[in-house]
């Protein structure tokens, strides 16, 4: 890429786009929100809004404009992640000790930073640019992951305050309610070409580009739904060790998991904890919510299966893209299925779908010398493949060949479910 006046204006508009959409999202917490972390997985907001400020500081700003000043000496250590090239840092599970600096620091460091940014490429050659282009596209991809990190860690925030406050006052956008028929899309078998070809950004992960023989396999057109789910729940889904993966069931059995994660039972009716407070369940809209193990019970509840990686995204090359709801919408959960959409819907965004493929590295993967090497490679172990991206992903984030990974037992982030049959 030849870079010139024109591109680094284009870059400089979209890095502040992108950095000033993370305060919004922010922006109706109180401070106090701001440094609660109830479990591991969870990471404070203020930590999440003073850690991506940190990756252009580190890797963009000292190695790239003279002359620079660290912003606070101690910040590197305080809001490194997982970076060991880089040095020592608060390990993950104290991120909440970190009551000081305040959150007015971390509003000042972000623009510190913002304004240093614009300086460096308002002011750099446009030659030189193309050397940082790579990571600055990396900072600023990463910091749209935790956009999404940021919208289903305050939810689950929110969700252990006993008053269970809504993160928004406003009123949800939702579709009307349309009948949408549910069915079986066929996909033939053949030789697919699987990871991402072409010369925009993608993660590392997502390169080895390879053929992938498949077998002919259907689709369901729709995502399951609160309704599907129910029966499952109804017919003893819970307590039949005869749907789950015995590991999953020792879960389930230990955890006392009853439901997906922010069902409620009042009384008779079924609610659910929502970003805009306790809502009765709407029962057409995704499931979301649950684990692995509890998406593979129900599959195999069903008499169906879980899509593999590489049959997600062969379907995306069968099917036109359908696109459901991104956080781009501001709606900020999954919604209903509009019959109007392609054929095979919301195979992008609403949730995040769980396929049966573990996250291993692709034939030919490489890593990046130094710290930047450690983004996704050493996480390639005990994790399972999500594709398709959810109500909390910016929509302009997403590709057919984007691999999410989490463990078999995290249920925090819109994760649901899409069935396959043989």
């Amino acid at each position: 890429m030849k870079a010139d006046t024109s591109t680094t204006t284009h870059i400089l508009q979209r890095f502040q786009a992108i950095r000033s959409q993370t305060e919004r999202i922010c922006q109706p917490l109180e401070p106090e929100d701001t440094v609660v972390q109830p479990m591991l997985d969870v990471s404070p907001p203020k930590w999440h809004m003073a850690h991506t400020t940190w990756f252009f500081e580190e890797f963009i700003l000292k190695p790239h404009l003279p002359g620079y000043k660290l912003f606070h000496p101690n910040y590197s250590f305080l809001f490194n992640s997982y970076y060991n090239t880089v040095g020592n840092r608060v390990q993950r599970s104290e991120r909440s000790t970190l009551t000081r600096p305040p959150l007015r620091d971390i509003y000042s460091y972000r623009q510190h930073v913002n304004e240093h940014m614009a300086k460096l490429l308002q002011t750099i050659n446009p030659e030189k640019i193309e050397a940082i282009l790579p990571v600055l596209e990396l900072g600023m991809q990463h910091e749209q992951q935790h956009q999404e990190l940021l919208l289903t860690d305050i939810k689950y925030i929110l969700s252990t305050n006993p008053l269970l406050p809504a993160y928004s006052d406003q009123a949800q956008k939702k579709q009307p309610a349309k009948q949408t028929k549910a069915t079986y899309l066929e996909v033939p078998g053949g030789i697919y070409t699987i990871g991402y070809q072409g010369d925009d950004f993608c993660f590392d992960n997502e390169l080895g580009v390879h053929e992938v023989l498949i077998h002919d396999f259907s689709i369901k057109n729709l995502l399951v739904t609160n309704q599907e789910y129910l029966e499952f729940i109804e017919d003893g889904g819970y307590s039949d060790f005869r749907h789950w993966l015995d590991e999953g069931f020792t879960m389930v059995n230990t955890l006392n998991w009853q439901a997906p994660l922010y069902w409620l039972k009042n009384e008779d009716k079924w609610q659910r904890f929502s970003m805009y407070g306790v809502q009765d369940m709407d029962m057409d809209e995704p499931v979301s919510h649950i684990s692995f193990y509890e998406a593979n019970a129900y599959a195999a509840w069903a008499g169906k299966r879980l899509l593999t990686e590489f049959e997600w995204e062969a379907a995306s090359q069968a099917y036109p893209p359908a696109k459901g709801n991104f956080a781009d919408n501001q709606v900020l959960e999954p919604t209903a299925a509009n019959p109007e959409d392609n054929e095979l819907q919301q195979l992008y965004g609403d949730t995040w779908e769980w396929t049966y493929s573990a996250y291993h590295p692709y034939l030919g993967f490489s890593k990046a010398p130094g710290a930047i090497g450690e983004y996704n490679g050493k996480f390639m172990i005990n994790q399972m493949v999500l594709r398709g991206g959810s109500c909390a992903t910016p929509s302009n984030h997403i590709r057919t060949t984007y691999r999410n990974f989490f463990h078999p037992d995290k249920r925090w982030q819109f994760t649901g479910i899409r069935l396959a049959a043989s």
